[in-house]
């Protein structure tokens, strides 16, 4: 028999776990629609141009995302270049921003229980970690060029901070400061505004807050954060007033109605923060003559005034959920250890089956794709990706079957305990994204990669052409055409339909509603229609003029 597996795993092998999710998958894929093409672009135009302060993709200023993320990609592009393309390099941001994510909320959590024995603060911390890496809405995320990382991480820093802010109010307060100073310039102000709140409030229901270190903390925090904060919009400002005033109007844009963003707020937190949400709220209920400790009022006001001014100003992107993980996980840790037995067992075991089974289908559909067998199956997935031969590698089979195998001592040697739930689930979690990076990753980039269409539209294109126009481009399709065939265009402009000889219109199968409108003297011509491999609602056409 081999030996049983104790809970909490060591902060070793807690590591091990985020590794192995973090990594699977990462560094290996071309730019993917859409904040993926987005924030790679962004990054691909400082290094080219040199410019940090304005962002810009496909040349054209971007002004809906502080550039933090964007330096930090920048700096890891150039530090890896040379073994990695840029774009893949660029990404290792990403892996390390969630790397520091983990880190910081296993720290957090450890500091919260500062006061407990040994074996209690370690089990909380694994908890914590467990549940931040279980949560399903980083299992795509995470391995993207997504800027609401890094928000993530700061808030996991924000957290570690606090519980230091009686003690050492100066300290705390420059580091809780900076931390929601990096969340503003990488993400949606709502998040550090958010936590803000839960802190300020906090300080008058929290008893060890309600001192004169509470004000010197507060007042730090708050000039560290209007220091780091104000950097970027500053220089901003110096360089052009005018796009300052746009980024100003874009940040207080309402983008979408409240009740849209209700309606997708809780439709989409259901799986995306699963299972974070239902261990919090669980934690609030069986914790609830607590409430006024910081530790469990903290986190829960932090979501709910996130949520609200999300709901109130934000936008329906899932990307927005992200920085929540935070204090989500840090408030479910709390609840995992007061769970009753049959609820333990229940989500438990719902892991184990779910996991067991995607991964298994994983499995079925890697060696359907490499042998043709069974038939149905591999037909199936030539239908989604025709014209794709996928390669057996051994390494990557090695590397799946290491996952599985490690999955299963976890199920199988490993005793009855409260955190056994969220210790399954997070390894589940691991299995499933690690063997789909292993195995599936050529496959999806197949489909979701622009490559081929960016160097097709570049065969079709002279190699002098000045002035191609666009229709219907998106952003993301524009950013990648701009990154892989050095593609740039300008809007199309129905009042001078001539100024360029060249228009590429973004449209669908069915429709050529976008295509130039030709007359008794101006000709159009189509040169090129293309798509993505099994893509059935894009379509890609090139047009040239021919007086």
């Amino acid at each position: 028999m081999l030996p049983r597996l104790t809970l909490p795993p060591p902060p070793a092998g807690l590591a091990v776990m985020g590794l192995a999710f973090i990594v699977p998958g990462l560094a290996v894929h071309d730019l993917w629609k859409t904040q993926d093409a987005i924030a790679l672009s962004i990054v691909h135009g400082m290094a080219t141009s040199g410019d940090l302060i304005v962002p810009r993709v496909a040349g054209m200023p971007w002004l809906s995302d502080q550039p933090l993320y964007h330096w930090v990609a920048l700096v890891f592009g150039k530090l890896f270049g040379w073994a990695f393309e840029f774009h893949s390099a660029a990404r290792i941001a990403s892996g390390a921003f969630v790397a520091l994510a983990f880190m910081l909320i296993y720290r957090a959590e450890r500091q919260w229980t500062a006061l407990e024995d040994p074996d209690t603060r370690r089990t909380a911390a694994g908890a914590a970690f467990l549940i931040l890496l279980g949560s399903v809405g980083l299992l795509v995320y995470a391995h993207e060029a997504l800027p609401e990382l890094a928000a993530l991480a700061a808030m996991c820093g924000a957290l570690a901070a606090l519980p230091h802010a009686a003690t050492r109010p100066v300290g705390a307060g420059v580091a809780f400061g900076i931390a929601l100073g990096v969340a503003f310039l990488s993400a949606s102000w709502a998040v550090p505004v958010g936590m803000a709140i839960a802190v300020i409030a906090a300080h008058f229901v929290a008893p060890e807050w309600r001192k004169r270190s509470g004000v010197v903390f507060l007042s730090v925090a708050l000039v560290a954060a209007i220091i780091i904060a104000a950097a970027w919009p500053i220089a901003l400002a110096r360089r052009s007033p005018a796009l300052f005033h746009e980024w100003w109007a874009l940040e207080w844009l309402r983008e979408d109605t409240r009740q849209g963003n209700l309606r997708h707020f809780f439709t989409t937190a259901s799986w995306f923060a699963w299972p974070a949400w239902p261990l919090a709220l669980w934690s609030a209920w069986s914790l609830r003559r607590h409430w006024r400790e910081p530790r469990l009022f903290v986190p829960a006001v932090a979501v709910l005034a996130m949520a609200t001014l999300l709901i109130f100003w934000g936008s329906t992107s899932n990307e927005n959920l992200v920085p929540m993980l935070a204090p989500l996980a840090l408030l479910a840790a709390h609840g995992v250890f007061t769970l009753r037995r049959g609820a333990v067992a229940a989500l438990d075991w719902f892991g184990v089956i779910t996991f067991a089974f995607f991964t298994g289908f994983v499995w079925v559909g890697y060696v359907a794709m490499v042998t043709g067998e069974p038939g149905p199956v591999s037909r199936n997935f030539s239908r989604i990706a025709p014209g794709f031969d996928m390669d057996f590698h051994l390494v990557a089979v090695l590397v799946a079957l290491a996952l599985l195998a490690a999955w299963l001592y976890l199920i199988f040697f490993t005793p009855f305990t409260a955190m056994r739930s969220v210790a399954r689930w997070a390894g589940g979690i691991v299995l499933l994204w690690g063997t789909v990076g292993m195995l599936w990753m050529p496959w999806i980039d197949y489909q979701r990669s622009y490559r081929s269409v960016a160097l097709q539209l570049k065969q079709r294109l002279p190699a002098k052409a000045s002035c191609i126009a666009s229709r219907g481009l998106g952003v993301s399709q524009a950013a990648a055409l701009d990154y892989h065939a050095g593609i740039r265009t300008q809007p199309f402009d129905p009042l001078r339909p001539t100024a360029c000889r060249y228009v590429i219109v973004q449209g669908t199968p069915q429709t050529e509603y976008d295509a130039p409108t030709s007359t008794s003297k101006v000709q159009w011509a189509k040169l090129e229609e293309l798509s993505r491999p099994g893509d059935r609602s894009e379509r890609y056409r090139l047009y040239r003029l021919e007086r």
